[in-house]
């Protein structure tokens, strides 16, 4: 998930939140100072529970933070990128580059995060303890800080993947099976059964008469159900692809253009009559950059005759894989730069280019040979 708003770095870690934290903040403070508090701590004014609820709702999600800092310091330090963490609607959310490359190193990383929620619930629970049990809203925030950070934690250690405890009992499988595909198949499995029975939860506290918390669960439950269901599709996607080679699938003659050729030029021969989205530049033999159809977009068609293509290609970075690359390796690496094609490079010199389209059509025609069954998929790797 992409930050919508950047609010700086935090031990070398990006700290982002997504638009959809706002509404959590709201929905959790209007919870607090309508509910919670008024019924555990009576005999304030109105405007001091909403000012607290603000305050306990902003610290939850601090709480969220060190949740995920745990993650993704951990996932560094064992040598795992790590590109930022980013805040939103229902907590908080790790960008880490690549997988665990063993069981050991998956349980660990999974499980610090619940541990530290649970670390914070005592040390705020102490610090409850010692102020007596007053009836002060820092006290109120300090019990309710106690109270979501265990709940966090246990909630966290539930075995529904991708929740943390759902990648504990994966790296369990993955120890004893020594298979990664088929733990990520039985815990994602596993998984939609939680998010199923969360949903079943939450329509169950709709009937009974608790409306806005039923929907709450329930929507929790759908959210998890998607995730589960979305990496066992990208499962199915990995295993089907394992030791394919780039080489297999790339598009091993494709057509470049010159850094001098006007736009209008580019769009109507490729982009439009040969259903290209991409092109390499090459000036006397040499790879100088890479254009796309979003590159001519940008530029006002009344312009095209008048723009070349040295002016709106991309020189740097120019993102690549090698023949001998995995496919499953370059399929990751569009996603994770959310790219359509990336250039297929050997000793310096371009042999090729591989597309969501070609790793499509590679799958479409497993799935037409029987090979693989699961062409569901398909359309959303497209996306």
């Amino acid at each position: 998930m992409k930050p919508t708003i950047r609010l700086g770095k935090i031990a070398g870690l990006q700290i982002g939140v997504h638009y959809t934290l706002l509404l959590a903040v709201a929905l959790i403070t209007w919870t607090l100072a309508e509910g919670f508090f008024p019924d555990a701590f009576p005999g304030w004014s109105r405007v001091a529970y909403w000012l607290t609820s603000v305050v306990a709702a902003l610290l939850l999600f601090v709480s969220v933070l060190v949740h995920e800092m745990a993650h993704s310091l951990v996932a560094r330090s064992r040598g795992l990128p790590v590109e930022g963490i980013t805040l939103f609607l229902f907590g908080g959310i790790s960008s880490l580059s690549a997988e665990s490359r063993s069981a050991g190193e998956e349980f660990v990383v999974a499980v610090v995060g619940p541990l530290s929620s649970l670390v914070l619930a005592v040390l705020f629970g102490a610090a409850y303890l010692a102020s007596s049990g007053n009836n002060s809203p820092v006290t109120a925030v300090l019990a309710y800080l106690a109270l979501v950070n265990g709940m966090l934690g246990l909630f966290n250690l539930l075995p529904g993947f991708p929740l943390d405890g759902g990648r504990v009992l994966r790296a369990a499988i993955w120890g004893a099976t020594h298979n990664l595909y088929k733990a990520t198949r039985v815990a994602s499995t596993i998984g939609q059964a939680v998010a199923f029975a969360f949903i079943a939860w939450g329509v169950f506290q709709v009937l009974t008469g608790d409306v806005l918390g039923g929907l709450w669960i329930a929507f929790i439950g759908w959210f998890l159900n998607g995730a589960a269901e979305s990496s066992r599709q990208e499962t199915s996607v990995q295993e089907a692809l394992r030791g394919v080679r780039v080489a297999e699938v790339m598009d091993h003659h494709p057509e470049t253009t010159s850094p001098s050729m006007g736009v209008d030029v580019l769009v109507r021969e490729f982009f439009l009559h040969h259903g290209k989205r991409a092109l390499p530049v090459e000036e006397v033999g040499q790879l100088v950059g890479i254009v796309t159809i979003t590159d001519a977009k940008e530029v006002p068609p009344d312009r095209w005759p008048f723009t070349r293509v040295s002016q709106i290609m991309t020189t740097s970075p120019l993102y690549s894989v090698t023949p001998d690359s995995t496919v499953a390796e370059a399929l990751r690496s569009l996603a994770e730069r959310r790219l359509n094609q990336l250039l297929v490079m050997s000793n310096g010199s371009i042999v090729g280019m591989i597309s969501r389209e070609n790793i499509i059509q590679y799958l479409q025609l497993m799935s037409d040979y029987g090979v693989w069954k699961k062409p569901g998929i398909l359309q959303r790797l497209g996306q």
